[in-house]
């Protein structure tokens, strides 16, 4: 069940981080807290995922139960498997502790009337990913020298298991207060706009269901339930209810502050425009420039046909005739041989009726 809700989740919380990075619009100091968010929750599936497929390579497949794992040779734990183990850890811490900054940051942007977003950017970033390395390194020291067993997934002494424990909850107790303190600011907000009270209800219904998954109050219905009181179908209980949200949660928050934001939706249109007008544009352009080559090609054949069909108009100036080449001729004369070549008659010649266009000339023996 987990397995496919990580799987979901790490899928739409990709398809969330590409949107949020895309588009300039939407690159604001609340945005970059959204998009850490997604990134922890997308490593914390990334490190459970690979975490359960090391663990289920280096134990044989023939472990079934809990007894038989406690007897499982030492030598099947290797390095990488308490590696996975550890960064599992740290992810985990570095998603709670980015659900904390989320709910910080909605309080200061309620109820702190001079808030100065980019001052505060600095110290949700070292809280954030900073934070978590102060009791993740403290639980590999102890673990290592006091409980190195196997992989370091169980928990025989629940004491060490506390020093990952107790900032977790206390990450969850604050957000349960900011969360109290949030819907007080809400409710007298929405109790001095006069509104109707259908719609107050429906408003602070919607906004209470919205912050749920956001700062992780699902976390509070068991916080109390430890693992060492918690026993028969409670346990199970506890564990499908925790396994399930804890699963499924960023798929809830990828979808309802990235997806069906209305911000979000609004610039996704317009860049669908966009690409439609270029698209049509484009499309356009080689219609019409199919039409202009279509033309030229008609019209560059319709010239060369008048070209062609030009001599035969009337009125139309006939193209001069080549240049004649002269061309001796021998030809008797007076029972002598001559030469003769034929020339074009000048002017003078034809006023002066000559008849004929060719003049006798000598023969080659007497022009030399």
């Amino acid at each position: 069940m987990y397995t496919v809700g990580y799987s979901l989740s790490l899928v739409a919380l990709l398809g969330a981080l590409v949107l949020l990075g895309c588009f300039r619009k939407l690159r604001c100091i609340r945005n970059f807290i959204h998009m850490n968010l997604f990134l922890s929750f997308a490593l914390r599936a990334v490190s459970i995922l690979s975490r359960d497929g090391l663990l289920w390579l280096h134990f044989s497949k023939n472990v079934r139960n809990e007894e038989a794992l406690s007897h499982a040779p030492m030598q099947q734990a290797t390095v990488g498997c308490r590696v996975a183990q550890t960064l599992s850890h740290y992810c985990v811490g570095a998603n709670y502790c980015w659900l904390l900054v989320e709910g910080l940051y909605l309080h200061n942007l309620l109820g702190l009337k001079a808030f100065s977003e980019e001052s505060y950017f600095p110290g949700y970033l070292l809280l954030g990913w900073g934070a978590p390395i102060l009791f993740v390194i403290p639980w590999v020291i102890v673990r290592y020298l006091y409980e190195n067993k196997e992989c370091w997934e169980r928990n025989d002494h629940m004491g060490y298991w506390w020093i990952i424990r107790c900032p977790i909850l206390l990450a969850i107790f604050v957000n349960f207060v900011i969360f109290i303190r949030i819907i007080k600011i809400l409710v007298s907000k929405l109790q001095a706009q006069q509104m109707h009270y259908a719609d107050y209800k429906f408003r602070l219904a919607k906004s209470t269901l919205t912050l749920i998954p956001l700062l992780g109050i699902h976390e509070v219905v068991f916080v109390l339930v430890t693992e060492e009181q918690a026993g028969g179908l409670l346990h199970y209980v506890k564990y499908f209810f925790e396994l399930f949200l804890n699963s499924f949660q960023g798929l809830l928050v990828s979808v309802l502050y990235c997806f069906i934001n209305k911000e979000v939706q609004s610039e996704i249109q317009r860049k669908w425009q966009t690409c439609q007008l270029a698209a049509s544009l484009l499309k356009k352009r080689g219609q019409s420039r199919g039409t202009w080559m279509s033309w030229r090609s008609r019209s560059s054949g319709s010239t060369n046909h008048q070209k062609d069909m030009a001599p035969n108009l009337p009125g139309h100036p006939k193209e001069k005739a080549p240049p004649k080449v002269a061309v001796l001729h021998r030809t008797p004369l007076g029972g002598k041989s001559c030469w003769y070549l034929p020339v074009r008659m000048k002017t003078e010649d034809r006023a002066g009726g000559f008849p004929d266009a060719k003049r006798a000339v000598p023969s080659p023996q007497n022009s030399y």
